[in-house]
C-alpha cells in the first residue's frame, strides 16, 4: 500500500486516481502513523515553497519523511515535493528545505522570452539506469507546471534533465528515493509507466 502525504498542499486526487488506474492502492493520509506503516510514500506538492515547509512541520511530517527514507522504503517526490527534498529555495528568500539532498531551488530566468511559469509539455533527456524510466522511449514528453527549478549539487543523482530556455535538472534518484519536477500523474502513458515502475519497487 502506498501513502500519499496530505499536508494541505497539492492536487492529491489526481495522484490517487493515477495509481488507481494502474491497479495500485494509494491512500491519501494526514496521519503520521499511517504514513510510517506504508510500503511506499508519495510527497506531492504545488504552490509556494515556504508555505509547504510550514505545512509539513505543522502536520508533523518532517520527521516522518526522513524516517521513511531512512527505513529504505520507496519514496517519490512530485513537483514541489521534489524541491522540498533539497537544502533550500530562492522562493520567498532563502527558505530551508528538508536537506535530504544537496542543492538549490532557483527562479527560472525571467528574461528568456519564454513564459514563466513553465507550463506544458517538454521532452526529457533520461538516464537509463533509473528504474523509474524502464520501458520509456528516448526523449519522452512529460507535463510541467513550475516557476522554480532544481540545481542539484551532486549531478550523479540527476536522472533526467530538460531544456526551457536553460537546461536544468528535473528528476533525481538515489537508493530508495526518487523525485520528479514534472507531474507523472498528468503525463499520459509516459507518466503511468513511471508510476507502474515505482509500484514495482514496493
Amino acid at each position: 500500500m502506498i501513502a500519499i502525504i496530505d499536508y494541505g498542499v497539492g492536487n492529491l486526487r489526481s495522484v490517487e486516481k493515477a495509481f488507481a488506474y494502474i491497479g495500485c492502492e494509494a491512500i491519501i493520509s494526514s496521519d503520521p502513523e499511517f504514513v510510517l506503516k506504508a510500503d511506499g510514500v508519495i510527497l506531492p506538492g504545488v504552490g509556494a515553497y515556504s508555505d509547504a515547509m510550514d505545512n509539513l512541520k505543522k502536520a508533523g511530517m518532517v520527521d516522518v519523511v526522513k524516517s521513511v527514507i531512512a527505513d529504505n522504503r520507496p519514496f517519490l517526490g512530485i513537483c514541489l515535493g521534489m524541491q522540498l527534498l533539497f537544502d533550500h529555495s530562492e522562493e520567498g528568500g532563502n527558505v530551508p528545505g528538508l536537506g535530504v539532498f544537496k542543492g538549490t531551488i532557483k527562479q527560472l530566468p525571467l528574461d528568456m522570452n519564454l513564459k514563466v511559469p513553465h507550463m506544458g509539455w517538454n521532452s526529457l533527456t533520461i538516464s537509463r539506469d533509473c528504474p523509474l524510466f524502464k520501458g520509456l522511449p528516448d526523449n519522452p514528453y512529460v507535463y510541467f507546471v513550475h516557476s522554480y527549478y532544481l540545481d542539484a549539487e551532486n549531478k550523479d543523482i540527476v536522472k533526467a534533465a530538460t531544456n526551457y530556455g536553460i537546461e536544468f535538472d528535473v528528476a533525481v534518484g538515489s537508493g530508495n528515493v526518487f523525485a520528479t519536477q514534472f507531474h507523472p500523474e498528468k503525463s499520459g502513458e509516459v507518466g503511468l509507466t513511471i508510476l507502474k515502475n515505482f509500484k514495482e519497487l514496493l
